[in-house]
């Protein structure tokens, strides 16, 4: 089967670029796209690596010229920015090709992270109370929230625009970090009351049928140092790139440790729905809280999750009995449906 592993780059290029091999690939430090294309060569596929930047003509060139029997789709931005992720997909449905993962519709509402939440408190979904502040009229008062708040751009991902000024004990520190997310990135940002409890993410792998993954944890070390500092027990971009600030409070990731009786059977539940709800399709993972009650709180959905052998959502698979080669073939399989 030709299989086109479509990629951006964060690069100018002269053309839609090739890359023939594993390695070719990890030199431009694509490792999860690296992993996968050694895996369509186990499988005994035509893989066909392609990175793109700023020009989607020459895209249209080679799958014309090719014609391949799906598109395995890790774009998440174009011209490095990430508003246009969804683009690329529905870029693909013009051109009437199969492709994995979700499609520009849940692409869309998961990206408005106040939309969803939104959508999901309509259907009964627990989420935290939130407030938006629009860039254009920014919010002068909070009065129905309670403190702390988490504030953070409304449609930024990966931990982007999140530190641990983020976390407002005051209203004039979350206005004034609002302020701050208005001017650093340019849209609205979104205030909620922050959720003490564990993090979990539950990952759901299918399309009409679906396959829910045991639960990952991110752990948050009791670690001390600089004094009494401590690491703040939320995900900033430095908790979750830096491996040196991870390995100094102690930040990891894992398997879940125990739940209460029930939660389980209740976090599957809840992942099937808002991956329903949102229109995810293909492979998506559910970000949640824990309160020490086991309360179930959902933070945000994250359609097309990394798909890199060491990443959360296959070492998930493989705990459940999937192994990478295999999971890879279903996310193919999911596409071709």
């Amino acid at each position: 089967m030709k299989v086109l592993l479509l990629f951006d780059l964060f690069r100018k290029t002269s053309s839609a670029e090739s890359f023939a091999s594993a390695e070719a690939l990890r030199a431009e430090e694509k490792k999860t796209e690296a992993d996968l294309y050694e895996v369509l060569v186990r499988l005994g596929h035509e893989p066909d690596a392609v990175g793109v930047y700023d020009d989607v003509r020459p895209l249209f060139d080679r799958i014309e010229a090719s014609r391949p029997d799906v598109v395995l789709n890790t774009c998440e931005s174009f011209l490095s920015d990430r508003a246009h992720e969804p683009n690329i997909p529905a870029l693909l449905e013009l051109l009437r090709v199969k492709y994995t993962g979700s499609g520009p519709d849940a692409l869309i509402l998961c990206k408005d992270k106040a939309l969803a939440k939104k959508l999901l408190t309509f259907h009964s979904v627990k989420v935290a109370d939130f407030l938006v502040s629009p860039r254009e009229r920014p919010l002068r008062g909070l009065h129905k929230l309670v403190f702390p708040v988490f504030v953070k751009p409304v449609n930024e991902e990966s931990s982007d625009g999140i530190s641990k000024a983020s976390l407002a004990k005051t209203e004039a520190e979350a206005l004034e970090r609002a302020r701050f997310v208005h001017e650093q990135f340019g849209c609205d940002a979104l205030i909620e009351e922050y959720v003490d409890g564990r993090e979990l993410t539950v990952g759901v792998l299918g399309n009409a049928r679906l396959t829910i993954l045991p639960p990952q944890e991110l752990f948050f070390g009791d670690g001390q140092s600089d004094g009494d500092q401590r690491a703040p027990r939320f995900l900033t971009a430095k908790a979750k790139w830096d491996d040196k600030y991870r390995a100094k409070w102690g930040i990891r990731n894992g398997p879940a440790a125990p739940l209460p009786a029930g939660v389980e059977t209740h976090l599957a539940k809840i992942a099937r729905r808002v991956y329903r709800i949102l229109h995810i399709r293909g492979l998506g993972r559910i970000d949640v809280r824990v309160t020490a009650n086991g309360e179930i709180v959902v933070m945000e959905a994250n359609p097309n999750p990394s798909l890199g052998r060491a990443d959360d959502f296959a070492l998930a698979a493989a705990r459940s009995g999937i192994e990478y080669d295999e999971l890879v073939k279903q996310v193919l399989a999911n596409a071709l449906k």
